[in-house]
């Protein structure tokens, strides 16, 4: 898909990677743009920076990604590509995290996805075309050390992605799943940006994760690695999970060093 004269919506457009997918779809040519936020004065900011629209939208609520689907078709006739990119990091921890916590992530980083697909797949099958892409992680492909909730979430993110693909895919749906590792965003640097993460050393600017996006699009491509070494570490997994196991308690093991 090239994005020039398309209509796009983003989730999470507010900050990070949203706001930098917005701005890249903008330079490309996209006909409209929706950015949706819980941040409303966030949205409300890179919508008159870009030129679309902002949506106050909390992507865990169905009824409001039916009113975001409903505005954005509204405003521009059609949706040609869903970015449902909205995710939190969620607590870390594994058993002793309350499920309230667990409750919290799945209805972001997964049931948002869901009802994304639901709302906007009829208009989009209907047409015969459409393009959705899921914002997951390269933890939905390997894991995310001292954080089982983000590990999970991710996992099953990529997992729903991969379903719609195969169940759509010959009725002209196209599906890409981006699973960058580390970004520069507050996600990973925190609210001040001072937070320590073994990731930072190998970080993107949310800037390259939108150029790597773009390129993935245009060759439809259903894994978007922006960080190549990912496409490794899968391999590996697949060759032998019982030797990347091992590697992986070796990495938790020097993590948890280096953070006491």
């Amino acid at each position: 898909m090239k994005i020039q004269d398309k209509v796009v919506v983003v989730t999470g457009g507010a900050n990070g990677i949203g706001q930098a997918l917005c701005r890249r779809f903008a330079a490309e040519g996209a006909r409209g743009i929706v950015v949706a936020d819980i941040d409303e004065v966030g949205a409300m900011r890179v919508a008159e920076m870009i030129g679309g629209i902002a949506v106050k939208t909390d992507v865990s609520v169905e009824a409001d990604i039916i009113r975001l689907v409903a505005q954005a078709i509204e405003h521009y006739g059609q949706i040609d590509l869903f970015c449902s990119n909205a995710g939190i990091v969620g607590m870390p921890g594994g058993l002793e995290v309350p499920n309230e916590a667990w409750q919290q992530i799945w209805e972001v980083n997964v049931l948002a996805h869901i009802y994304a697909a639901r709302a906007v797949l009829p208009g989009m099958l209907a047409r015969g075309a459409g393009y959705l892409l899921h914002t997951a992680s390269a933890a939905g492909l390997l894991t995310q050390i001292g954080a089982a909730p983000y590990a999970v979430t991710k996992h099953a993110a990529v997992s729903f992605a991969e379903w719609l693909a195969v169940t759509y895919g010959d009725a002209g749906i196209k599906v890409s799943c981006l699973c960058p590792q580390g970004v520069r965003t507050k996600m990973l640097l925190g609210e001040d940006g001072a937070r320590e993460h073994f990731l930072l050393a190998g970080a993107l600017e949310p800037e390259e994760v939108a150029a790597a996006v773009i390129a993935g699009l245009a060759a439809e491509q259903f894994l978007i690695l922006p960080h190549p070494e990912v496409a490794e570490y899968f391999h590996r997994k697949a060759d032998d999970y019982d030797r990347w196991l091992r590697g992986m308690r070796r990495l938790q093991a020097r993590v948890t060093e280096t953070s006491q």
